[in-house]
């Protein structure tokens, strides 16, 4: 297990550094945010990296690399600006990955050219109001019609609903069936008859809207079924932990920035006659930041290197997605604490951190949820 960068994952990131640089300085970072600005403007600019086709093969257009660099990548955008790694999230862990491990031929060849041109956005629709935790509580129903389906339900925090050209949701399609058994997963046209919208506000990531979507009569092609029906939910199960690394690899990158920053002001900002950084206990405090980040950082390189190899990770899956969230939270706080009235300003990019870091220990699975995934898998 080697996770020195090649030379070419030592160019992408390179290339991901200039993509920032021209597109995403500091200064845009902050009035995205404030706008509430998402990214998605600039995935064609990603595609001309080769972005969005990272893990996809070659015969498809993609770049066929492991999964390992997809991390890198993340990683590397979050340290810059956590909304693209978002973006990155919705477009190849939503989309490419569900397809690319479920879809049937004719949607892999009809979407994933377009995935690797920057053309199409996804969210996943999965949690309701009633089903957040408990997946398996969910009641948004599917139900054959003239030889597609009809789909009636209500599904909540679906995060760039408004801008994405389909939905990756879960339906029961078989009626009575309770838990995971019934479900079945589909690709919803976002602008289909039938769906309605409502912004839901909320406190940090501006970039990255969220909706309540409901599906009122929504009717589908036959087609628009992803995988075999009744087996949604393991599908699902396996998106998520393409998800789940893209998450940890956002927090990570997103905590190596609030160390940078709160290292920077340590090694600048002055009281009682010398930086604070020469005190012991801001000393430290740093030290314990930065070994908080490494940690995660290498459970998220351990389990993108078991995905590369086609090796189980429901269990690594779990573990790296609660270390980095975790992480991320307790270094954007104590990063607010050294900074102090410096982070706490609107102008700080201390305080977006603090703001954002938030999500991530209940988004896409909260860590209770990760600690029971965890002890399942210990035999518990």
């Amino acid at each position: 297990m080697d996770f020195s960068l090649s030379e070419e994952q030592r160019l992408m990131l390179d290339a991901v550094d200039g993509f920032v640089r021209r597109h995403l300085p500091p200064d845009e970072v902050r009035r995205r945010d404030v706008a509430h600005e998402p990214p998605d403007d600039l995935l064609p600019r990603l595609a001309e990296l080769g972005i969005p086709g990272l893990p996809i093969p070659e015969h498809f257009g993609g770049l066929g690399r492991d999964w390992v660099t997809v991390a890198l990548v993340q990683e590397r955008f979050a340290r810059h600006a956590g909304m693209m790694a978002s973006l990155i999230n919705r477009v190849v862990c939503f989309g490419a990955m569900s397809i690319l491990k479920h879809g049937s031929d004719a949607q892999k060849d009809a979407l994933l050219p377009r995935v690797v041109k920057g053309e199409l956005l996804f969210s996943l629709a999965l949690s309701e109001p009633g089903a957040g935790s408990d997946a398996g509580a969910l009641v948004t129903s599917a139900n054959r019609s003239d030889g597609g389906w009809c789909i009636n339900g209500r599904k909540s925090w679906v995060s760039g609903a408004d801008t994405s050209h389909y939905l990756v949701a879960a339906c029961r399609t078989e009626r009575g069936s309770r838990g995971s058994a019934g479900v079945s997963m589909f690709l919803v046209p976002r602008n289909a008859p039938g769906i309605s919208m409502t912004p839901l506000e909320k406190v940090g990531n501006n970039s990255l809207s969220c909706w309540d979507v409901g599906f009122d009569d929504v009717t589908v092609e036959g087609a628009a079924l992803l995988g075999e029906e009744g087996y949604g939910f393991p599908q699902m199960m396996t998106t998520l932990q393409y998800s789940r690394t893209g998450q940890a690899a956002n927090a990570v990158g997103q905590a190596q920035a609030a160390v940078d920053l709160a290292l920077a002001h340590a090694l600048e900002r002055e009281q009682f006659g010398r930086p604070i950084g020469k005190f012991q206990v801001i000393q430290h405090r740093l030290a314990d930041m930065q070994t908080r980040v490494d940690q995660a950082r290498w459970m998220l390189y351990h389990l993108a290197w078991r995905i590369a190899n086609d090796l189980p990770c429901r269990k690594e899956a779990a573990q790296a997605k609660l270390v980095a969230s975790e992480a991320l939270l307790e270094v954007a706080q104590h990063g607010m604490q050294i900074m102090a009235s410096a982070g706490y300003s609107s102008d700080s990019d201390m305080q977006r951190i603090w703001r954002d870091s938030r999500l991530y220990t209940f988004g896409e699975g909260p860590s209770e949820i990760q600690r029971d995934l965890i002890a399942g898998e210990m035999g518990l």
